[in-house]
């Protein structure tokens, strides 16, 4: 099994525009993201694939892992590093199957220890837990509580990484009550300088690490 790397864990924006999307990752891994999520939910499959293949090529070039959203067939055909399942996205098992030992899975694990622990057993490589904050991705998302983090430090060995709403402002607390990654999408892409913000966020990890 692979490691998630512990940092800013990138997760695209939805749209169609192929070239704008590459140019938004580029310059968030110019800015230090340590892993990358394609998340689309669209329908057209052949776009998919057009902007997944051209990802996991970005990605290598950065050495950063792709990890798919929710789409094993996807990850498999383009050959991304991993992929990352919700709750009702599909079996880890038939997942780790399908794509070997040497990709990254991981799963959403909500507001619920039980689910990591499930998860975990099942071979998750890492668990993704939120919403933490209000997310203008999925605004009727179900908060986490910080608290969370705490418990699931002590009951969980694999990464654990936050998610929703996550901004500079309100990630430090999240970082010292544990989390591994912070998943961003707003605060990263919807930044008018996005090289700057991957950037600033990734310095939170340095400040921790010092710590």
């Amino acid at each position: 099994m692979s490691d998630l790397p512990g940092g800013i864990y990138a997760i695209t924006p939805e749209t169609t525009d192929t070239e704008r999307l590459l140019a938004q990752v580029e310059a968030a891994l110019a800015g230090g993201v340590a892993a990358v999520q394609y998340r689309d939910k669209s329908t057209d499959v052949a776009l998919r694939h057009e902007q997944a293949s051209e990802l996991v090529a970005l990605c290598r070039r950065y050495h950063v892992p792709l990890i798919v959203n929710d789409d094993l067939r996807l990850a498999d055909i383009v050959d991304a590093d991993g992929l990352h399942l919700g709750r009702d996205d599909g079996s880890l098992r038939e997942a780790r199957i399908i794509l070997g030992r040497d990709k990254l899975i991981g799963a959403s694990c909500y507001q619920s220890l039980e689910l990591a622990h499930a998860a975990q057993a099942a071979g998750a490589d890492y668990v993704a837990f939120g919403s933490f904050f209000p997310s203008p991705t999925k605004p009727a998302a179900r908060r986490a509580e910080v608290a969370l983090l705490h418990g699931a430090t002590q009951a969980i060995h694999v990464p654990i990484v936050a998610i929703g709403g996550i901004t500079l402002a309100n990630a430090p607390g999240l970082l010292d009550a544990g989390a591994d990654s912070l998943a961003v999408l707003s605060a990263l892409f919807d930044a008018p300088d996005i090289r700057a913000a991957a950037h600033a966020l990734n310095q939170l990890f340095e400040v921790e690490s010092e710590q």
